[in-house]
């Protein structure tokens, strides 16, 4: 219990830092020490939920995360939490180990135009996104100066998070990796407001996926304690910390972290066949 705590409150640091949840780290781990994966991918939402209550709230304090985006983008990650969710609870469990790394590989789409360290509004705004108000301004402590950008493509965004939406209910994540890619790419918002923002639409996300797990009998209480106290401990941290590291370290962590992750769940899921 005292070791699963320690662990989890790392997992909540470096998951609210990279965009990634804390499933998505702690998911892989207690497949590793030898617990179902179906059991730990529910188990792993709890841990979103965690993560997304312990830093979303530095992160709308500090301006960050852009509330009107988020919620805009819930309405498509809660359905597809609840159709993943159920998916998962049909399947045979050996699938979810490939599905995980596979999903995970999504995370080096255009990974090298990241690495530039600059922020390029887009020319033009389609109506919907205008309408809806999918723009703001914070300010960056790293680089000490403002930062002004705009969202675009609401529609193709809003799909892309529908099929995030469905992998984080399968796979108990908060399938940041690949909502921070629809973010960047496809809504062209900035590298911090991405993580930002995605760290909290995962939340309400994972609550949607785990109502499907509750009650099908897979949360393991014992687990779920402390895991939810690391957690949040580690994502507060996360969250007052974010905005004082440079854009370039962040994603060279999230590709460190991604890789490691792929690396371990293909190697389960060769051992489970």
């Amino acid at each position: 219990m005292v070791t699963l705590l320690l662990i989890s409150v790392a997992v909540g640091l470096i998951g609210s830092l990279t965009g990634l949840g804390g499933a998505s780290i702690l998911t892989p781990i207690l497949v590793f020490e030898g617990f179902p994966v179906k059991e730990a991918v529910a188990c792993g939402m709890v841990a979103i939920i965690a993560t997304s209550s312990g830093s979303a709230s530095s992160f709308v304090k500090e301006r960050i995360a852009n509330v009107k985006l988020a919620m805009y983008l819930e309405m498509f990650t809660i359905i597809g939490a609840i159709v993943g969710a159920t998916i998962t609870v049909l399947i045979a469990p050996v699938f979810l180990y490939f599905l995980f790394a596979a999903f995970l590989l999504t995370s080096f789409i255009n990974i090298r135009s990241s690495f530039n360290g600059t922020y390029t509004p887009p020319v033009k705004q389609d109506r919907l996104s205008r309408w809806l108000g999918l723009e703001g301004t914070y300010y960056d402590q790293a680089s000490n100066k403002v930062v002004k950008y705009k969202g675009t493509n609401s529609i193709l965004g809003g799909l892309g998070m529908f099929v995030a939406g469905i992998a984080a209910g399968m796979l108990g994540i908060g399938a940041g990796a690949f909502k921070v890619i629809v973010h960047e790419k496809v809504l062209k918002i900035p590298s911090k407001v991405s993580t930002a923002t995605s760290t909290f639409i995962i939340g309400m996300t994972a609550l949607a996926g785990v109502s499907v797990y509750l009650f099908t009998g897979l949360l393991n209480l014992t687990l779920m304690a402390p895991m939810a106290i690391g957690v949040t401990i580690g994502a507060i941290v996360g969250g007052r910390v974010l905005n004082r590291i440079r854009d370039r370290n962040l994603k060279i962590l999230f590709v460190i972290v991604v890789i490691l992750l792929i690396i371990q769940m293909l190697y389960k899921g060769v051992s489970a066949l």
